[in-house]
């Protein structure tokens, strides 16, 4: 079940949000997950905050599918893009073999520990062969509350990679780094891709 706290957070701070991941054009790490989509692909946005990278998927080529659980982030994303975004959780994603690709950055870190094994299986179900997930976690241990209120699942990238490939995923690229988000601080991070076998 979705966090409710997160999402009130999310509802509050979508414009903030939206000012914050602002871009003219997509960064390296999601145009190197464009480069990888076939032409015309279909894409899961799951997680699409206030819908930046599936305009510029969709100014790419690509068909997105934005979804997010805050009506505020769904708001600006068809507002300002008019994408067809929709409100949806991670448990809403079903059905099998639709999206060439997967774009869950900085989402799935927001799901209890439990569940991340079923959502990554459900993932895996919902992808093509031979198509990418990309996922973007928070590192560390544990589940805890930042600073505004949004509760976190921290991953090692042993933990996640074992969850790739339990799911049916071959990692394809890991990079470890740090930056700043919403809360201000500056934590350590985790970006995998992974290819359904």
């Amino acid at each position: 079940m979705a966090d409710a706290k997160t999402i009130a957070t999310y509802d509050a701070k979508a414009g903030e949000y939206a000012a914050l991941v602002a871009s003219d054009q997509p960064d390296s790490t999601l145009q190197s997950f464009i480069d990888l989509m076939p032409t015309g692909a279909h894409v899961l946005d799951l997680g699409c905050g206030p819908g930046t990278a599936s305009m510029h998927m969709q100014n790419a080529g690509l068909h997105p599918d934005p979804v997010d659980a805050s009506t505020g982030m769904i708001t600006i994303a068809q507002e300002k893009f008019q994408l067809n975004a929709r409100l949806a959780t991670f448990n809403d994603i079903t059905g099998k073999d639709i999206y060439d690709g997967i774009w869950a950055n900085f989402s799935l870190l927001h799901a209890a520990p439990e569940d991340l094994p079923r959502h990554l299986q459900a993932l895996a179900t919902a992808t093509k062969p031979g198509g990418i997930l990309h996922v973007g976690m928070k590192t560390g241990e544990g589940v805890a509350r930042d600073a505004i209120n949004r509760l976190y699942t921290y991953v090692t990238v042993d933990a996640l990679t074992g969850l790739f490939t339990n799911a049916g995923f071959d990692v394809i690229h890991v990079k470890e780094g740090r930056e700043a988000g919403l809360a201000g601080t500056i934590d350590p991070f985790v970006i995998m891709r992974g290819k359904k076998t």
